[in-house]
C-alpha cells in the first residue's frame, strides 16, 4: 500500500510537496520520534502513520512530533492494543456502537453510533469500547482506505444520555490519537434538544474536523431528491437499478433491530446540512 497521496498534478500533494519531500519529512519526523522499546508502538509508528500526523499538521514535522509523542504516551497507558472482546461486552450489549456490514460510495468502513442505547455509566467503559471499535475498524479498512465513516443515530437519545466529559475525551482521541481518520461525520435526526449541546460540543472540534460534519434528516425532501439523484448516478455507472436498490434494501435488513433504515442509505452520507435542522418537521426522530 502506498500510504502517499497525489493530486491530479503528476507526483506532487494538494500542498506542493512532492513525493520524495513528503518521504523527507517523513524520515525526519522519525528521527525527532527517536526509539521505542514496545513492539506495539513500533508497529504505530509506520510511515503510514507518520504521514497520517504530519498531514493533520500541514507537514510542520515540529507540530507532528509533539502530537506524536502525546498519541504514543496514550497508547502505552491506554494499551489500545490489548483491548479484547471480554473486556468490553458489557458495553456491547446494547448494540450502541458497531461496525457496519456496508461501506460508504467510496468503500470507507462505517462505524454505527447509538448513544441513545447508553447502558453504562462508566466513562473508562465506554471509552474503551470506543477505543475498541476504532481499533476494529482501522484494521478491517481495505488497503486503499484510510479513513471511516462515522454514522451516530440519534433514535431514542436524550441530553442525559452522552455525558459532556464523555464526548469531550471522545473528540480528543478521536483528532489527538487518531488523526486522519475520519472521512465524513453523520449525525442523523438529531431532536430539536440537541441544538443546546452541539453549541457546547462544537468548539472542541477543530477546523477541519467541523468540516467533516453533516446532518442528515430522513423526511428532509431535499435529502431525498439529492438521494434519488445520487442512487441514479450510481445506476449508469453500475449498469443496473436493480442491483443498487437491492443493495440498499439489503444492508437496511441488517440493521439492527428498533434502527431506523433510512441511516444506512449509502446516498444520505452525502446529501446532510452542516447545522442542525430545528424547525419542527425536523425536530424530532422517526418511531420505529
Amino acid at each position: 500500500m502506498s500510504f502517499l497521496f497525489k493530486s491530479s498534478n503528476s507526483g506532487t500533494t494538494e500542498k506542493g510537496l512532492s513525493l520524495e519531500e513528503q518521504q523527507e519529512k517523513i524520515n525526519e519526523l522519525r528521527k525527532e520520534l527517536g526509539e521505542y522499546s514496545s513492539a506495539a508502538i513500533q508497529d504505530f509508528l509506520s510511515d503510514a502513520s507518520l504521514s497520517r500526523f504530519l498531514r493533520a499538521r500541514n507537514w510542520n514535522v515540529q507540530k507532528a512530533s509533539k502530537m506524536m509523542k502525546a498519541a504514543v504516551k496514550w497508547r502505552l497507558a491506554f494499551k489500545p492494543e490489548n483491548i479484547c472482546w471480554a473486556d468490553i461486552a458489557q458495553e456491547a450489549e446494547t448494540g450502541k456502537i458497531y461496525r457496519a456490514d456496508y461501506k460508504d460510495k467510496q468503500g470507507r468502513t462505517v462505524l454505527v453510533l447509538r448513544p441513545g442505547l447508553e447502558n453504562t455509566t462508566s466513562a473508562t467503559g465506554q471509552i474503551k469500547y470506543l477505543v475498541y471499535s476504532l481499533e476494529k475498524a482501522i484494521m478491517n479498512l481495505t488497503e486503499d482506505q484510510e479513513k471511516m465513516v462515522w454514522l451516530t443515530d440519534f433514535q431514542c437519545w436524550t441530553l442525559g444520555s452522552t455525558p459532556l466529559k464523555v464526548t469531550r475525551e471522545t473528540v480528543n482521541v478521536l483528532q489527538d490519537c487518531y488523526p486522519e481518520r475520519l472521512g465524513l461525520a453523520i449525525l442523523y435526526n438529531p431532536p430539536r434538544i440537541f441544538e443546546s449541546f452541539w453549541k457546547i460540543v462544537k468548539p472542541f472540534l477543530d477546523h477541519e474536523t467541523r468540516k467533516k460534519v453533516k446532518f442528515v434528516y430522513s423526511n428532509d425532501k431535499e435529502s431525498q431528491k439529492i438521494m434519488a439523484e445520487r442512487m441514479q448516478e450510481d445506476d449508469k455507472k453500475m449498469g443496473s437499478l436493480h442491483s443498487s436498490t437491492d443493495s440498499f434494501l439489503e444492508s437496511s435488513e441488517k440493521e439492527a433491530n428498533g434502527a431506523d433504515s433510512d441511516a444506512s442509505s449509502e446516498a444520505s452520507f452525502y446529501s446532510g446540512t452542516d447545522s442542525p435542522r430545528l424547525d419542527d418537521e425536523h425536530s424530532t426522530p422517526k418511531n420505529s
